[in-house]
């Protein structure tokens, strides 16, 4: 511990010598009749990460009552997972403003409106899965033949939009997703579909890394075919910078790291930072990546404002957002 710690340290411990005041450390009483907002309130007074999901809780719920302007970025591993199902859940009732994803999350929400993925086991030997065509995602199984479903789904599409394109237009990945949204209207299944919804009610969903995956491959091939096949990257940092710079307030609900999160956070630069935080995550400070980074770090930058609330919630996502989302805006949709 470096000599300026200690002495802050010592100022916590003269100023709270008797800690009257604080919140007692205490879990949810199962002996009464079960109330799922005390349930939920508990997690306040957990201690540990339990009381930091109730922060986050309360932090969304602000940003909701507040009416922010929310970004959400989700890494590839929500939409391998059933959180797919939540953020379509809240792009479907335009609970969220702005969506930031990696590259496999676009390709993964189209992906499944044909096959699904299927629960398998985080131990199994990578040659034996390997030799019987299936890609593993952590404990989740991704057979190949769910991205030649995916390739001829797009070929057509890579056809029309190559029209558009012949005719001058220049689509930016927001653009270019939009447009698969609209495309994937055509399947029986595209009210599962994040993309479905976001191009229905007007949602941007930004891909910086755009080529980062399966469709990256694909668009290779179209650069080999057509050598005038291009996307403007540009045009959407300006756009999401455009879209920061207007909101009166902005809140982001990040899940994971990556690029995804960055985009966000390097868009509210622009507005001296953003005014409400909530990050879930497993990744930690200690090697400097901008994954681990927190919120305190993010201020540094302009990323975040000084007084904004905010808290870094290290967990796995699968296992709170569900939670988060029951105890906020869950609550407002139901009671409508």
């Amino acid at each position: 511990m470096e000599h300026s710690d200690y002495q802050e340290q010592a100022r916590f411990m003269r100023r709270y010598e008797t800690l009257e005041g604080f919140p007692e450390v205490k879990g949810y009483n199962f002996e009464e009749s079960f109330d799922f907002k005390k349930f939920i309130d508990a997690y306040k007074s957990m201690g540990i990460q339990g009381t930091n999901l109730g922060y986050a809780i309360d932090i969304i719920n602000k940003m909701i009552e507040d009416k922010a302007f929310i970004f959400l970025s989700a890494t590839s591993n929500m939409i391998s997972s059933g959180n797919r199902e939540i953020i379509r859940y809240l792009t479907k009732h335009k609970k969220i403003h702005a969506l930031v994803m990696s590259a496999g999350a676009i390709e993964e929400d189209i992906i499944k409106c044909f096959k699904p993925f299927v629960i398998g086991s985080f131990d199994i030997a990578g040659r034996a899965l390997f030799d019987k065509g299936i890609g593993r995602i952590g404990n989740i199984f991704a057979p190949y033949d769910r991205y030649l479903y995916f390739e001829k789904f797009m070929n057509p599409f890579f056809d029309r939009i190559y029209d558009d394109m012949q005719n001058g237009k220049v689509f930016t990945p927001s653009e270019f997703i939009k447009e698969l949204g609209k495309e994937i209207e055509k399947e029986n299944k595209h009210e599962e579909s994040i993309l479905y919804w976001a191009q229905k009610n007007d949602i941007p969903i930004f891909c910086p890394a755009l080529t980062d995956g399966s469709l990256g491959d694909l668009m290779h091939f179209q650069r080999q075919k057509r050598k005038n096949f291009m996307i403007d990257i540009v045009g959407d940092h300006t756009k999401i910078v455009n879209m920061a710079l207007n909101q009166e307030k902005t809140g982001a609900i990040i899940l994971g790291g990556g690029v995804s999160k960055h985009y966000i956070l390097n868009a509210n630069i622009f507005r001296e930072g953003l005014d409400y935080a909530v990050y879930i995550t497993t990744a930690q400070e200690y090697d400097a990546s901008d994954s681990g980074g927190n919120p305190q770090e993010a201020i540094t930058w302009a990323k975040l404002k000084n007084d904004a609330p905010n808290v870094k919630l290290r967990a796995e996502a699968t296992i709170v957002f569900p939670i988060l989302v029951a105890a906020t805006f869950a609550r407002y949709i139901n009671n409508k």
